[in-house]
């Protein structure tokens, strides 16, 4: 139990460290989601 324990806490540990990148990544998608659909019409 302690073994899960401390991989959650791992995995959350990254998701802090990283969480500009992710909504940097995010946002460059729903930027390009937005420009296609603007594109097509």
């Amino acid at each position: 139990m302690q073994h899960i324990e401390a991989g959650a806490r791992s995995i959350f540990l990254l998701v802090d460290l990283n969480f500009d990148r992710i909504l940097y990544g995010g946002t460059l998608i729903a930027a390009l989601m937005v420009g296609a659909y603007f594109g097509s019409i």
